[in-house]
């Protein structure tokens, strides 16, 4: 299937989880991925694996909580490519804490990467989609973005963020489409962040019926396909033994 030849795709988050299968799975369906994420090393191999498959890739070193460094990765994506069709905001973190725990250095994190992240990524492709008529943004929020959960406040804040976030862009502009994908539990590396001992065990129990990032990788190209003129607004993926 190559429905998405036409597509130049810049990826954040890249390196590894649903960011790295996205960019596989698009990359296998025609689509030109440039690949965004802070460990190169990682990204380089993606790239070349990519490339072996017979996909269109290009890395470039991206760290979402800096304006200037979302900026010149569009920047370099348009130099090379001459436009932006889609941006998949994926970065993001979670170390999961209760609020008693006044992991206040963690808070920010997922404010600076969580949001921040996802603002930095629409500020820098939104005026160029303006301009050339058309765009996607597809931001990846989680189910914790539906629903609070226990020892996750800060975490379902910021998904709630880009919840509200994607609904405001899609009210907003009538030429960017706006996709906002709700992951349920997922095999990554985002349990690796929690440094509370307690919830880590609680969330070790929680991922035993955790999807693949094919699943995720698959709704973000369903929604990408679609006619110019269908915006998937809201998809949510989850185990089908899923208890929330």
């Amino acid at each position: 299937m190559k429905d998405l030849n036409d597509r130049i795709v810049l990826i954040t988050g890249a390196s590894s989880g649903i960011g790295e299968t996205t960019a596989r799975t698009l990359a296998a369906r025609g689509a030109t991925v440039v690949l965004g994420a802070r460990r190169t090393d990682r990204l380089q191999a993606l790239a070349a694996g990519i490339a072996a498959d017979g996909g269109t890739a290009h890395a470039r070193v991206l760290d979402v909580t800096s304006r200037e460094d979302m900026q010149a990765f569009v920047d370099d994506a348009v130099a090379r490519y001459g436009r932006v069709d889609v941006l998949v905001n994926n970065a993001g973190v979670m170390p999961l804490a209760p609020l008693s725990a006044l992991k206040t250095d963690e808070w920010d994190t997922m404010i600076d990467v969580n949001i921040r992240g996802v603002l930095h990524g629409i500020a820098a492709v939104l005026p160029r989609m303006e301009a050339q008529g058309h765009g996607h943004v597809v931001n990846v929020s989680s189910i914790a973005g539906l629903f609070v959960m226990h020892s996750a406040a800060v975490y379902c804040a910021t998904k709630y963020a880009v919840r509200a976030i994607s609904e405001g862009l899609r009210m907003e502009s009538d030429v960017v489409r706006v996709t906002c994908v709700y992951p349920g539990a997922v095999e990554s590396e985002l349990a690796n962040t929690i440094t509370h001992a307690e919830t880590a065990k609680t969330i070790d129990q929680f991922r035993q019926i955790a999807l693949k990032p094919e699943a995720i990788a698959n709704a973000i190209a369903h929604a990408i396909a679609q006619p110019a003129d269908v915006d998937t607004t809201d998809i949510v993926v989850r185990h089908v033994r899923s208890p929330a």
